[in-house]
C-alpha cells in the first residue's frame, strides 16, 4: 500500500536503520572475521539413548517437527496474510528437525551447515513475512526471494571462509525488528504481541545455548542446557502459529450492494 512509503517513511527509515547498522557495523568495524569457536561441539549431554548417539540434543529437536509442519499446513490451507513468507519460514522449522538431528548425531562443522541452512530460511522467512504484511503485501514476492538468497548465502559464506558475522546477522535481523515494527507500525491483524512473546522465549533458548554445562549440572543430568535450547525455540515458533491460527483481520471488508 502506497501509505506505508507516504505516512510512515521515517518509520522506513528508522527500521532500515535498526536493521542494517548492526551489519554495517559487524563488517566495517569488527576486528576482523568472527571465527566458529572450536569447542562450540562439545556439548554437556553426550549420552546414547535407544541407540542414537547425543540422544538428548537429536530428540530434542522433535518440537521443530510438529510446530513446522503443523505451520506449514496451516499456512498452505488458508492461504491468509503473508501466507507465502510464512510457509517458507515453518518449512525451515520443519527442516530444523532433519538437519539439526543430523548434526548432533555426529557434531562438527561439516554437518553444522546442515543445520544452519534450515534455520537461516526461516529467519528470514519470518523477515519476510514481518515486513510484507506491515509495509506493503505486494512486495512479499521480491522480498521473500531476497531473504532467501540472503540466508542461504549467509551460510555458505560461513562454509567458505569461516566468517559467522553474516550469519550472525541473518538470525538476529528478524528479532531486532519485531519490537519495533510492532510498536511503530499499524498491524492488519490482531495479536500481533505473540511475536513478542517469541522473541523473549527465543531470547531464553539463547540463554540456555550459553549455559548448556551449567543447566546440565544444576538439573542433576535431566537435561541439558543445548536439549533446553531446542524445547524452547520451538515453543517460540509455537507462539508464531498460535498467533497466525487465533488473529484477526483488521481490514475492512467491502459489502456487496
Amino acid at each position: 500500500m502506497a501509505y506505508s512509503l507516504k505516512l510512515h517513511a521515517g518509520r522506513i527509515a528508522a527500521l532500515g536503520l535498526l536493521v542494517f547498522a548492526p551489519l554495517a557495523g559487524l563488517l566495517l568495524f569488527h576486528d576482523g572475521p568472527i571465527l566458529q569457536d572450536p569447542g562450540y561441539h562439545l556439548f554437556a549431554d553426550d549420552r546414547t539413548g535407544f541407540g542414537i548417539t547425543n540422544f538428548g540434543n537429536v530428540a530434542s529437536n522433535l518440537l521443530f517437527l510438529l510446530v513446522g509442519a503443523a505451520g506449514a499446513r496451516m499456512c498452505w490451507r488458508d492461504r491468509s496474510g503473508a501466507w507465502r513468507s510464512w510457509l517458507v519460514f515453518f518449512c525451515g522449522v520443519t527442516l530444523v528437525f532433519f538437519g539439526s538431528a543430523y548434526y548432533h548425531d555426529s557434531p562438527d562443522d561439516s554437518t553444522l551447515i546442515w543445520d544452519r541452512l534450515p534455520m537461516a530460511v526461516a529467519f528470514m522467512g519470518l523477515f519476510a513475512a514481518l515486513l510484507s504484511e506491515h509495509l506493503d503485501a505486494q512486495w512479499e514476492p521480491a522480498l521473500v526471494a531476497a531473504a532467501l538468497l540472503t540466508g542461504t548465502a549467509s551460510v555458505l559464506w560461513w562454509q567458505h571462509s569461516g566468517d559467522l558475522r553474516i550469519y550472525l546477522w541473518v538470525q538476529g535481523a528478524p528479532l531486532l525488528a519485531i519490537p519495533y515494527v510492532v510498536a511503530a507500525f499499524p498491524g492488519r491483524h490482531t495479536l500481533r504481541h505473540y511475536l513478542v512473546y517469541g522473541v523473549g522465549v527465543y531470547a531464553l533458548s539463547k540463554v540456555a545455548e550459553f549455559n548448556d554445562h551449567e543447566i546440565y549440572a544444576m538439573s542433576s543430568d535431566a537435561i541439558s542446557g543445548h536439549s533446553l535450547k531446542h524445547l524452547l525455540a520451538a515453543a517460540a515458533v509455537f507462539c508464531v502459529l498460535l498467533m497466525l491460527r487465533r488473529r484477526q483481520s483488521l481490514t475492512p471488508v467491502a459489502s456487496s450492494q
